[in-house]
């Protein structure tokens, strides 16, 4: 089974997508932060990451950066999970290394779907 590691400083979110994830046959981890993903990443590497952008410690972008210079972490799917809707900065995500970008709120379909389109399901 793959597993995502969930990242985001909402419990709500982390719990919602852990759901839904688990739904479509994910082994779910979570993490509240930029750092604490990294130091997850460090112990395991997850197939795929669901990341928010504006966390506290450390933001998506930056944690994103880090972990695609970990061993394994090139190949690691990362989604981008957030409220930002400019082009700008949807842009700016996936020219930093996303393969995916989500905007929030999100629902079963669109996770499945954007899972589908970078090859994780």
């Amino acid at each position: 089974m793959k597993t995502c590691l969930i990242v985001d400083d909402s419990s709500i979110v982390r719990r919602l997508a852990g759901k839904l994830l688990e739904e479509i046959g994910f082994i779910c981890s979570e993490a509240e932060n930029g750092q604490l993903a990294l130091d997850a990443c460090q112990i395991k590497m997850p197939d795929v990451m669901l990341l928010d952008w504006n966390m506290p410690v450390m933001n998506g972008i930056d944690c994103m950066k880090h972990v695609r210079g970990f061993p394994g972490g090139e190949d690691v799917k990362i989604i981008f999970c957030s409220t930002h809707s400019e082009m700008s900065q949807i842009q700016e995500a996936l020219e930093a290394g996303a393969d995916e970008y989500i905007m929030k709120p999100f629902d079963r379909d669109i996770l499945k779907t954007k899972f589908r389109q970078v090859g994780a399901l």
